[in-house]
Formats: structure tokens, sequence, C-alpha cells
């Protein structure tokens, strides 16, 4: 299964979802917004957009690197995964108020990493197994990701320390980086959506 790709099956094209395309996605609008707004010429700072241009040979608009190329993520992202606009308004308001120049590019992306890393950790450990039943229903698996996202965010005391101090991490990540409970239920919610796709499409291959 490659990156950006499509799979035809007789006169209709079949879009090809996975987690990994998903999350490279993400990335490259990331990296485009910054280069647009940092005014980046260097497309080895940018790898995964530099990749995103190349397959899809997206012409450089206005001799500006990053304007074209967040418009076809962002594009691909809203068609093929159903983020909304709000997404990625959050998205650009935090790297605005992160990225204000070039050096600060390598911050911002730790931090987000590290966000990254924590929360999905946590979210593992955190799975009872009525989560896990709710994987077999999106409905009810998008309410299950809002329950604990928001015990993540809000709840003060756990039981168990380390569970404690990462819930604690995520939460200085998030004031960090800026982003609302929302964004954070709507971005986890699609990967657990995805990685129930990829674990399908294992088995089918298997």
């Amino acid at each position: 299964m490659g990156l950006f790709s499509k799979k035809t099956e007789g006169a209709k094209q079949q879009v090809v979802q996975s987690t990994e395309e998903f999350m490279t996605l993400v990335r490259v609008y990331y990296q485009s917004v910054i280069a647009a707004q940092l005014g980046i010429t260097n497309l080895n700072m940018l790898p995964d957009m530099a990749l995103f241009k190349r397959m899809l040979k997206i012409p450089t608009e206005g001799g500006k690197l990053g304007v074209a190329e967040k418009a076809r993520s962002r594009k691909v992202l809203m068609q093929d995964y159903n983020l909304g606009e709000d997404f990625f308004k959050e998205i650009d308001r935090s790297i605005k108020r992160n990225c204000k120049t070039v050096n600060d590019v390598n911050g911002y992306f730790y931090k987000y990493q590290g966000f990254n890393q924590d929360l999905f950790n946590l979210m593992d450990k955190m799975m009872t197994v009525s989560f896990r039943i709710s994987l077999l229903f999106n409905k009810l698996l998008y309410r299950s990701t809002e329950k604990m996202i928001h015990k993540i965010l809000t709840q003060s005391e756990w039981k168990d320390v380390s569970m404690q101090k990462s819930a604690w991490a995520i939460r200085k990540y998030q004031e960090s980086l800026g982003y609302s409970e929302r964004w954070i239920v709507d971005f986890v919610y699609n990967v657990f959506v995805l990685a129930k796709k990829d674990n399908k499409n294992k088995k089918k291959e298997d």
C-alpha cells in the first residue's frame, strides 16, 4: 500500500486509506504551513512535504514553497478523511503562535512528537474492555474517545502515578501547542478508525 495512492476497481477509483498515509499527510500539512509562513526554501528541512511534492508533481506556486502543497494536502485530508475546516485552523494558529523564526521549527516538532507519543501511550494504557468493544462501532468509538480525552485533560488525581505524570505532560503540551479538546478528539478518533481498517486489511492479506 503506497502513500498518496488510489486503486482502480472497474471504472471507479477507490481511495486507499491507512494510518501511515493519514499521519504523513498531517505532517505534510504542518510542514507546508511552516514553509509558507517562514519563507523556507530548503526542501531538505521538509522531508514529508518534499516527498508529497515530488510524488504528485505539485508546481511551486508564485515561487513560494508550501502554498500549493498546503492547499493540496488540506484538500486530500478533507475529501478522503472527512476533516473539517476547524482542524486546519487550529494547526495554523498553533504554528503561527509557536514558530516565529526558522530556529523555532525543530523545538515545535519536538513538542508535537512528544505530545503524540505520550497521548497514544496513555490511551493504550487506559483502554478498557468496553472501549475495545467500541472499536467495532464508529459512533460509539467517537463517544468513548471523547470521554477518554476529557479524562486525560481534566482529571487531577490518578491511581497510577505514571499515568498521572503522562496526563500532566499531555496537558502541558496541549497548552503550549494551543489545541482544543475537540481537535485532539478528532485527531485521535481518525487514527483509531484507520488503525481498525489497517487491521482488517492485514487480516485479508494474511
